[in-house]
Order: structure tokens, then sequence, then C-alpha cells
């Protein structure tokens, strides 16, 4: 079953609501589908415009390939001049930098990516977690 709005809507508010319990900085939160396809996106009030593009990047690399943007950032390191190449091939979609995790439905396969900037690597990724769970789905930003 593909990723709905609706669970994309869930995804946005929950992460944002709990960058907010943890006073966070002020994030913008991106759902993409498993083609890539925008599902949702919301900027709070205050985040940088900049930051919707860094949480497209993180999640459009992470659906690209089937891993999330903390392994991404973690290959990376081992390998700069591919990741390079496929940040230009991508035309800018794709950043290797942690703050995305994939969703996945009970069975385990791949229904799309949440990426968020404006915190830590960590705290987007935590945050995007927490959303992707409250929409009873699976979270998963393994290394």
């Amino acid at each position: 079953m593909p990723l709905t709005l609706k669970q994309a809507n869930t995804i946005c508010e929950k992460a944002l609501e709990h960058a907010r319990t943890k006073n966070y900085a002020k994030l913008t939160v991106v759902v993409l589908d498993d083609s890539g396809n925008l599902k949702a996106a919301q900027r709070e009030d205050g985040a940088s415009m900049f930051r919707y593009d860094v949480a497209l990047g993180k999640a459009w690399g992470a659906v690209a390939m089937s891993c999330s943007s903390r392994a991404l950032a973690n290959r990376a390191k081992g390998n700069q001049n591919f990741f390079l190449t496929l940040a230009a091939t991508a035309q800018g979609k794709f950043l290797p930098q942690q703050g995305a995790v994939l969703i996945r439905d009970a069975s385990g396969a791949i229904l799309g990516a949440a990426g968020i900037s404006g915190a830590s690597g960590d705290e987007d990724e935590e945050c995007a977690s927490k959303g992707v769970e409250a929409a009873g789905l699976k979270a998963d930003a393994s290394a």
C-alpha cells in the first residue's frame, strides 16, 4: 500500500510537535513517496527559506539510495568523489547528510522518506523518526 497524504501530513505535524517539546531550532519537514515525489512539506514560522531545499535533498537521497541519510553520510566519508558526482548528477537534489529516515510499512517495504532540516543532524533525525512512528509506520535510520 502506498504512503497516503494523511500519513505524510501526520509525519510533518508530529515531527514538528516533537521539535517544539524539545525546544529545537525551527524546522522544515519534507515527506517523499517511494519514487521521490513530494507528498507533504511544512516549514515552521521562523525557519530559514533554505531549510526546504536541505530537507528535500536529505529525503530524496535516502529514498533514491534506499537507506537513511545517516548511512549516506557515513558512506560519503570514504568515497567523497563518488558522492559529489551523485549530487551533481541529481542536479542538487541529493544531500548525503544526517536528518532523513526511510519510511517503511509493517512488511519492511519502503514507502518513502522523511527529511528534516533546521536543528542538528541527530535532532532532525529524531524528529523525523517520531513523526513516522506517530503515523503508524516504521522509521529506518540505520547506518
